[in-house]
């Protein structure tokens, strides 16, 4: 029986809400592993989760099937919910809104996936403004600054 066959690789790129520094380190490692698993009971490929305190790096083999925006709702959704449940910050927590969703290539994956686990040190010599306004560069996307996160400097 014939099948649908695709390689298509997505990095997506979210932040809290505010850009505040609210994912800590003790707990970080248990919520990336429950996006992973948010992408998993989707139907999708987690390839790897990191990031740091103000916002999450998420690369996934999509299947056409879904959207990246209904893929990211529900990242977004149930991990939000997760937080809060489990009382991770003192305020109400959720996500900026947008997000940044970047495609590459099959020859790209181990670059991406380095990338996206060397987040840490990253940001130590790069601030996430940085990355980001890089990241849309790359890519050629349109840089109306009134649609992008709100940064707090």
């Amino acid at each position: 029986m014939p099948g649908t066959f695709s390689q298509i690789y997505i990095q997506i790129v979210f932040a809290v809400k505010g850009r505040e520094n609210l994912l800590l380190s003790e707990w970080r490692e248990d919520l990336f592993k429950y996006l992973s698993g948010i992408i998993l009971r989707q139907g999708q490929k987690s390839i790897i989760v990191n990031g740091v305190s103000d916002h999450v790096h998420a690369f996934v083999g999509l299947k056409p099937s879904k959207s990246v925006s209904d893929l990211v709702r529900d990242i977004k959704n149930n991990s939000s919910n997760h937080i809060n449940k489990n009382h991770w910050v003192r305020s109400r927590f959720s996500w900026q809104e947008g997000y940044g969703a970047f495609s590459y290539s099959h020859s790209q994956i181990e670059q991406v996936y380095n990338y996206i686990l060397n987040q840490e040190q990253h940001h130590k010599k790069r601030s996430f403004k940085e990355e980001y306004l890089g990241l849309l560069r790359k890519f050629d996307i349109d840089l109306n600054q009134k649609n992008l996160f709100d940064w707090i400097e």
